[in-house]
């Protein structure tokens, strides 16, 4: 027999990050029930229940719904006050970072000292901590550097297994160098447009 819990395991709804914002982003009320989640556990908090899609009848906090909460927090404090939607399909952890730090908005060395950080973690609750670091410097980017959502959801999912969280750090980690070390092209100066 199949239970309604087993379905919304089997198909569930898009996560808020991913949902149609082809008409604008997501309104402030929205984010500021969401925000109200940081430093709280998976589902403690009633203003968040409406927006989980992992949340389970008998109350259950399974690592998906913990990787959710932390993605969807994370996701509210760099979406707010954005004109443009801050999840950008894609673009992964490592990735992101590797552009902040090209950006030279902060030292090279804080960027990888701070990523440095987040990808050694030893446990959930530090790289949640560390991640909201990085979110933040993301949003001081001029525009502000979006991050795929999804993906940050499954790597924290994949973060609370012992078998699956060195293919994170190796992802992010690999992500982050490739970019970073590839030879930036250099801007055509006016005397070469002019030869």
């Amino acid at each position: 027999m199949t239970t309604s819990d087993d379905m919304a395991r089997r198909v569930p709804r898009p996560h808020f990050w991913e949902r149609d914002y082809s008409q604008g982003v997501p309104e402030g009320k929205d984010l500021a029930a969401l925000r109200s989640g940081l430093s709280r556990d998976a589902g403690d908090v009633p203003a968040m229940w409406p927006y989980y899609t992992r949340l389970r009848s008998d109350g259950w906090v399974t690592a998906q719904l913990r990787a959710e909460h932390a993605a969807l927090v994370l996701f509210a404090a760099h979406q707010q006050s954005q004109s443009r939607l801050m999840h950008q399909p894609t673009v992964g952890l490592g990735l992101a970072m590797a552009k902040l730090r090209l950006s030279g908005k902060f030292t090279a060395e804080a960027v990888d000292k701070r990523f440095g950080a987040a990808a050694t973690a030893t446990s959930f609750p530090e790289v949640v901590a560390h991640l909201r670091g990085l979110v933040s410097q993301l949003r001081t980017l001029t525009p502000a550097q979006p991050l795929d959502y999804t993906l940050l959801f499954r790597d924290l999912r994949d973060w609370q297994d012992l078998d699956r969280v060195h293919a994170v750090r190796r992802r992010w980690g690999a992500q982050y160098f490739t970019l970073r070390n590839k030879p930036q092209t250099p801007e055509p100066t006016d005397s070469a447009t002019n030869a």
